[in-house]
């Protein structure tokens, strides 16, 4: 199964609510953990977190006296959400900026936004084009590195079920940079055949009928092949 990529998985988060703080009941904010962690030296497993950086959260104003009475450090704690858990738990802040450098802020926001409303225009064309069996469209969605990721996804899952024979050549040389999507035309180019019986030469790589016996193309006995 292929791993959702980092821009995936960070637009699943941003589709999230944001959750409250459960120590002072603020929204907390979307937070790009560092390339480098600097907690525990495991890392949480996640890109993304959400965290609470209202500085008059009980669990951070509290947490500079029981750190320094503790551990004799200077430092305090930062609530932290695993998005779509229910599991918060505390990440330590060395001073009140700590870790304020990775929040997501309203430009970042702003891209998404973008993205979704990009996303949302490409699903409604895809839409229509299935509907009038418009391969030659859906294909220059798929073509088109612009588009955003899951819209040129779904163009390739849609080619299988309504593109021609001509679209195999373009679909075969197609190389993109998303195993999903990379995947999805591979298949798509299987079921293209499937739909109607046929297969590529061996040899030659033109399309010939599934139960051919000699490639029309090459001459190439493909019986077997």
């Amino acid at each position: 199964m292929a791993i959702a990529t980092r821009e995936e998985v960070f637009e699943k988060v941003m589709s999230m609510d944001k959750p409250l703080c459960p120590h002072c009941q603020e929204a907390m904010s979307l937070w790009e953990v560092p390339p480098i962690n600097f907690s525990d030296g495991l890392g949480w497993g996640e890109p993304f977190l959400f965290v609470c950086f209202n500085d008059q959260c009980p669990a951070f104003v509290q947490g500079w006296d029981h750190i320094q009475e503790t551990y004799s450090h200077r430092a305090s704690y930062r609530c932290m959400n695993y998005p779509g858990t229910t599991q918060f738990e505390f990440m330590p802040v060395f001073s009140p900026m700590g870790g304020q450098g990775q929040i997501i802020d309203d430009q970042v926001v702003a891209q998404q936004e973008a993205l979704k409303e990009a996303t949302k225009k490409g699903f409604n064309i895809l839409a229509g084009c299935y509907v009038e069996k418009d391969g030659p469209a859906v294909l220059r969605l798929l073509l088109d590195p612009t588009e955003p990721a899951r819209v040129r996804l779904k163009a390739a899952e849609m080619l299988g079920d309504i593109a021609e024979l001509d679209a195999v050549e373009p679909l075969r040389s197609l190389k993109v940079g998303n195993e999903k999507i990379q995947e999805a035309i591979t298949a798509a180019v299987q079921h293209i055949h499937a739909r109607f019986f046929t297969r590529e030469c061996p040899f030659c790589a033109e399309i010939i009928k599934q139960r051919a016996s000699i490639c029309k193309h090459c001459g190439k006995e493909v019986a077997g092949q």
